[in-house]
């Protein structure tokens, strides 16, 4: 087993190797490249290893073998067509992906490529669903080589496999996908394309923290229904930092609903919560709401954190506390992550994810009329009391369920 383990890892390092003196023009195109047998020397790996490599060289369009002579340096492959696409759900419903699209077409057209626009604005589900496969139809008929594609969330229990026939749809075209915001495959397993978010269970740990540095014990966390994959990172984090501070999470303090539902938003505020975490500000602003309306007052009686930082959330009645996403760092990454992967089909999968800020504002009861955001947090100097009793506990795990 560790011999076939070091043939591996050998033959992976011969064509890194090759592939670096392609790329970086040691080796040019239509050169002659080491027989196998010189490689075989100079990598001191054996024969079928070194084959290995040059095949896998083949495959990615970096050489060329030929019967008798050897194998040749191919010119490295243009892509076909220097256009990528846009495909974002709703991209005109939710601020978040306004400046990670605008950063995305700047850094696109930096690159020499232009980017068409493919959105999926149908409210009902069917209409949403046939736009989805209009648009990727017309990406594959116009042959881009590459599709920013933020996977529909929140639609219907399909979800999952509708985004994978439209990735893989875009695949068999030999279209590139890097996914944006989240994948649509459930954790712990990862779709086979590229990546670009947020560190969404870092967002959720450090409100949750946050609030328990301010003294709160019962924190509830409230999504939709239909609960994202980056929403479920959201909670496992919550759910860290209750752990980490002592606090056992019970299931009745996560809610799956919608708070514009007024059944369902009674049910929330008949409870004993300090605090609310809620999985975006579109919601946090909507709880708040229902909140004064009722006479409850944010932050003095129970607080209320959000994600996201959209323009909205410092113009609520109390300005929210959230955690910002870098969306224009965002685009960024995604532009140059596409531009690595049209280059090199052979890179590995990858996820990157870019830290949250914690954007403090009043509404955690952190900030008593205090101008600045972000400012340095002293629990000591607020002078909230607990709308309710305390109820903390040793906590011998987390456990999440759906009410």
């Amino acid at each position: 087993m560790a011999d076939i383990a070091e043939n591996k890892v050998k033959h992976r390092r011969i064509f890194e190797k090759i592939e670096a003196g392609i790329r970086s023009g040691r080796y040019v195109a239509g050169q002659r490249l080491p027989s196998e047998a010189q490689l075989v020397r100079q990598f001191n790996a054996s024969r079928p290893t070194v084959a290995r490599a040059m095949r896998d060289l083949e495959t990615a369009g970096l050489v060329c073998r030929r019967a008798g002579s050897g194998s040749y340096v191919q010119a490295l492959a243009e892509p076909r067509n220097r256009t990528l696409g846009l495909l974002i759900q709703g991209l005109g419903e939710t601020e978040i992906f306004e400046p990670i699209c605008g950063e995305i077409a700047r850094r696109v057209h930096a690159h020499g490529f232009s980017l068409l626009w493919g959105d999926c604005v149908p409210r009902d589900l069917h209409g949403k669903i046939g736009q989805l496969k209009d648009v990727c139809q017309n990406y594959i008929d116009h042959k881009v080589a590459g599709v920013f594609f933020a996977p529909l969330s929140r639609c219907s229990q399909n979800d999952g496999e509708i985004n994978l026939q439209t990735a893989e749809a875009l695949d068999r075209a030999g279209i590139q996908v890097v996914l944006l915001d989240r994948d649509f495959e459930e954790f712990p397993n990862r779709s086979k394309y590229d990546l670009v978010g947020v560190d969404n269970r870092q967002a959720g740990y450090l409100l949750a923290k946050h609030l328990l540095e301010l003294g709160c014990r019962r924190i509830d966390f409230i999504s939709h229904p239909l609960v994202a994959f980056s929403v479920r990172e959201r909670i496992a984090g919550y759910c860290d930092a209750l752990f980490d501070h002592g606090v056992q999470v019970q299931p009745e303090w996560i809610w799956r609903g919608d708070v514009e539902d007024d059944a369902f938003a009674e049910q929330v505020m008949a409870d004993t919560a300090e605090a609310y975490v809620c999985a975006n500000d579109l919601t946090a602003g909507h709880l708040m709401q229902r909140l004064l309306a009722k006479g409850i007052r944010v932050p003095q009686d129970v607080r209320v954190v959000g994600v996201d930082d959209v323009k909205y959330a410092r113009l609520l009645p109390v300005p929210l506390t959230t955690a910002r996403q870098p969306c224009r760092d965002i685009g960024t990454v995604a532009v140059a992550t596409m531009m690595q992967r049209i280059a090199d089909l052979t890179l590995p999968t990858r996820r990157i994810q870019l830290p949250c800020q914690l954007v403090i504002r009043q509404s955690c009861g952190a900030e008593q009329g205090a101008a600045a955001e972000n400012a340095r947090v002293d629990p000591g100097r607020v002078p909230i009391r607990p709308a309710w009793p305390i109820h903390a506990g040793r906590s011998t795990g987390a456990r999440i369920q759906s009410n």
